[in-house]
């Protein structure tokens, strides 16, 4: 069967390049006679695959020595307990920007372990479809937490909020590598790599070693898995982390720093979604429209709707079905209809996992850093013919 091109929001398209190479080495990694799925994290032919994936990081990420970069399991929902279970013990008090699910789950963890929560800032009133401007923050909080570029919502931070002495702390998951990132400003940065590093499994974390407590200062009752100083301590392995997960994000840092580093993922990304989006904005008869406002559009995540998804449509589904009329529930038929058909018939031309997500509906490419400029020219050659047989 043909390679299809794959706009899942994750886990996502990995480089061609890399699957190659990790199929090559499947058996036999390094003439070890083995596949690295089977090897001891502790052995000799291991240790290199490890301490070499850090190396990459801080390499194609420029981050400093006073920086720990982690390893670690659980995603990055686990992450939204570790980081107020670790920052939020001085004051027990933290800023979010909430920009979205993630932000709001992150935010939600920190309330059940006892952190007391300000929302200084939402985009909650046009449904998360904007990043809103926080120019400065300040008070007496433990750390500031966003989300920096919103999977579900197609959003993205075009600035970095100016936090003085509190550490800015960020969930890059789906936006990790994808452009240059000035690590000192920010105190924590994590990322799950299954958007653009990795297969699921294995979680990046970047952390300033002044905000590492020891482990009894942590939030009473932290695990010892989920203090950072027990993972800083033991070079990621106190356990045993996900090998061949970290073998193959080694792997993919290596194809970033030959495509040319964070730069060159910038400039190729920016390609294609300036491709996209410029068609969603120009598309004859306004078929098509794309979700976020310019400004906060991520070069990641590309939400769209048909015109058969309209403010009305939208507010009819929110409703009880009981209390709908009979054209609204008509509307939202025919707009159920015109999604599902989009979709299945991408599917058989090769483009698969474009259904939008349920808090916006429509359709949702995902265009991560594997994503070649060539699946979206074919999804959007797709997108024209679509739209002239459903007019």
């Amino acid at each position: 069967m043909a390679r299809v091109y794959n706009f899942s929001a994750g886990p996502s398209c990995l480089p061609e390049e890399v699957l190659k190479e990790c199929a090559a080495e499947m058996l036999d990694y390094n003439g070890t006679g083995q596949s690295v799925m089977e090897m001891s994290h502790r052995s000799k032919a291991y240790e290199p695959i490890i301490e070499d994936a850090e190396k990459m990081v801080r390499k194609l990420m420029n981050v400093p020595e006073n920086y720990k970069v982690l390893f670690v399991q659980g995603g990055g929902s686990t992450q939204f307990a570790m980081v107020a279970q670790n920052l939020g013990i001085k004051n027990k008090k933290a800023a979010y920007i909430e920009t979205g699910v993630w932000a709001k789950k992150a935010a939600a963890e920190a309330k059940k372990l006892g952190i007391a929560v300000d929302v200084i800032a939402s985009s909650k009133d046009k449904n998360y479809s904007y990043i809103p401007k926080v120019e400065k923050v300040t008070g007496d909080y433990d750390y500031v937490y966003i989300c920096f570029n919103n999977t579900i919502m197609g959003t993205h931070y075009e600035y970095i909020p100016e936090t003085g002495d509190i550490p800015l702390v960020a969930d890059i998951s789906s936006c990790v590598l994808s452009e240059p990132l000035d690590v000192t400003k920010f105190g924590l940065l994590f990322a799950g790599a299954q958007k653009n590093l990795a297969p699921a499994g294995v979680t990046l974390v970047i952390v300033r070693e002044d905000l590492i407590p020891e482990p009894e200062a942590c939030l009473p009752g932290t695990p010892t898995m989920l203090a950072y100083k027990t993972h800083a301590d033991n070079g990621s392995m106190y356990n045993t982390p996900p090998c061949y997960t970290i073998y193959v994000l080694d792997k993919v840092l290596h194809w970033i720093e030959k495509n040319g580093g964070a730069e060159g993922m910038l400039k190729r990304n920016q390609e294609k979604a300036d491709y996209l989006y410029n068609y969603l904005d120009n598309n004859e008869g306004n078929f098509y429209h794309a979700t976020t406002e310019v400004g906060s559009r991520s070069l990641m995540n590309v939400p769209f709707l048909t015109k058969y998804s309209t403010a009305e449509t939208a507010a009819a589904g929110k409703k009880d079905e009981a209390d709908r009329t009979d054209a609204e529930k008509a509307a939202l038929a025919k707009e159920k209809e015109i999604n599902d058909k989009f979709v299945k018939e991408a599917a058989a031309a090769g483009l698969v996992n474009l259904k939008g997500h349920r808090l916006v509906g429509g359709m949702r490419a995902s265009i991560y850093n594997a994503m070649t400029l060539d699946g979206v020219k074919a999804l959007v050659e797709f997108m024209k013919k679509f739209a002239a047989a459903n007019k």
